[in-house]
């Protein structure tokens, strides 16, 4: 688990994520927690739970962002899933329990991939042993490698048995490999693929894993086949280093460590949280309040802390930390179940962006849209600077529109931008070599008409 102090982590976020120092702050706190209670003696340690987050705000003010920077930030399994998906068939959709069983499957792909790193050098040896083999076949590698061995004469005189011919053949095959001359040659290997068609199962809201269960079931009664596939050289490599990870790697151990990394250091964002939440002062109700309330009471034990059945084991919730998200423009998260909001005692509000805010994003992250664009058209050999005028006029234009119509935070920047830079990425294949300034006039020229049109902007902006 990462040990970065508060204050790092939210300057990690502050790369990436403008404002909201607040919220920063908490789920900053929220992660430290978990590391300093990993340093606790086992018994205090069950004691503790996660302190659950909900962060309330309009889109597109970082919500999202924040939690999954975090996630990242502390290499630990991190799922988003919104909870409307629940209430989508019936009075309750999705089985809820299904958000644990795909958070673990992110942990198991995670640790699997950190252990394949770890058996990697050895998994390239291997394979590169099994591509000569491919190339050279019938032709195995004598006792004593290709250098030779040596081995006393009737004298006592050591001397020098020279490899033999074909050794020296595979060891030049080795040399031109690794130096990249054989690359782009085919050569023919066994691979595995499925026979026959695949079987989808369709399985009742509810009950995901009987559909899961059944699915395996008939892939174990259709075992893949080994088929003989030509392809380039460089790419069976990487097909024979994964096939020698496998090899290397012990699937138990994998599923013990993803699912103590899940239960430890597991994050589940939870959005719309606000669209299942019934208002007690709407009159009637009906139907939709009925399943916003079961999903809610579906979530309970989850977030209470329950055992999930997974097809890697049994899964306990009890420690994993859960970040709910919504705009909460109608609803309050006093309108949630009483025993659901004490689960998450943790508030905080994001405020709105403001044009100092989108002068920042546009410049100060490290994947700013302005660095993204720039990039892109690079690749056409065009280089594209924008002037301080432009960008402020940018910033000035989206809090005009958001302001207007709906307010769709730092998202009105994605169209904004697209909307400027939508010739020139037209015609950029005709310019190679060129390079264009984006100033004020230029923003102003291809925004203009659609700015002073409010209904205009509505639809396109």
């Amino acid at each position: 688990m990462s040990n970065l102090t508060p204050r790092e982590i939210v300057s990690e976020l502050d790369k990436y994520i403008i404002g909201q120092e607040a919220a920063k702050r908490m789920v900053a706190i929220a992660m430290r927690n978990r590391w300093r209670r990993q340093q606790l003696d086992p018994e205090l340690r069950d004691e503790i739970a996660p302190k659950n987050i909900i962060l309330m705000g309009p889109t597109g003010v970082g919500k999202t962002e924040i939690a999954r920077r975090l996630a990242r930030l502390a290499n630990c399994p991190f799922f988003k899933v919104e909870a409307t998906k629940f209430t989508e068939v019936g009075y309750v959709g999705r089985d809820v329990e299904s958000m644990i069983r795909d958070l673990m499957e992110i942990g198991v792909n995670m640790v699997r991939k950190e252990e394949t790193e770890k058996v990697r050098i050895k998994a390239e040896k291997n394979a590169e042993e099994r591509l000569l083999d491919l190339l050279l076949p019938g032709k195995k590698p004598q006792p004593g490698g290709a250098m030779g061995f040596f081995q006393g004469g009737q004298d006592g005189a050591v001397e020098k048995i020279e490899p033999p011919r074909e050794d020296a053949t595979r060891e030049k095959f080795r040399q031109m490999f690794r130096a990249g001359q054989l690359d782009e040659r085919e050569v023919e290997m066994q691979v595995t693929v499925q026979s026959g068609a695949s079987v989808e199962i369709m399985a009742i809201p509810g009950m995901e894993e009987m559909g899961s269960n059944l699915q395996n079931a008939f892939s174990n009664m259709f075992p893949g086949k080994r088929k003989a596939r030509k392809m380039k050289i460089k790419d069976a490599y990487q097909l024979l280093i994964d096939e020698e990870a496998d090899k290397l790697i012990d699937p138990d151990t994998v599923n013990e460590l993803a699912r103590e990394r899940v239960e430890q250091q597991g994050i589940l964002f939870i959005d719309e949280m606000d669209k299942i939440a019934s208002r007690h002062d709407q009159m009637g109700g009906g139907s939709a309040d009925v399943s916003r309330e079961g999903v809610q009471r579906d979530l309970l034990p989850i977030v209470e802390g329950s055992v999930v059945n997974t097809k890697y084991g049994m899964v306990k919730t009890d420690h994993i930390l859960f970040i709910a998200a919504g705009a909460f423009h109608f609803a309050k998260p006093s309108d949630l179940i009483p025993e659901l909001q004490g689960r998450f005692p943790l508030r905080e509000e994001l405020a709105s962006l403001h044009k100092e805010e989108f002068y920042k994003i546009l410049t100060e992250p490290r994947n700013a849209l302005t660095v993204q664009y720039k990039a892109l058209l690079q690749t056409e050999g065009v280089t594209v600077d924008y002037t301080r005028e432009a960008l402020e006029e940018i910033a000035v234009m989206a809090e005009k529109i958001n302001e207007e119509t709906e307010n769709i935070g730092a998202r009105r920047l994605y169209t904004i931008m697209e909307k400027i830079l939508a010739n020139l990425s037209y015609e950029a294949p005709d310019k190679s070599g060129s390079q264009v300034v984006i100033d004020r006039d230029y923003v102003v020229a291809q925004l203009g008409e659609v700015i002073e049109d409010r209904d205009l902007s509505r639809y396109i902006l």
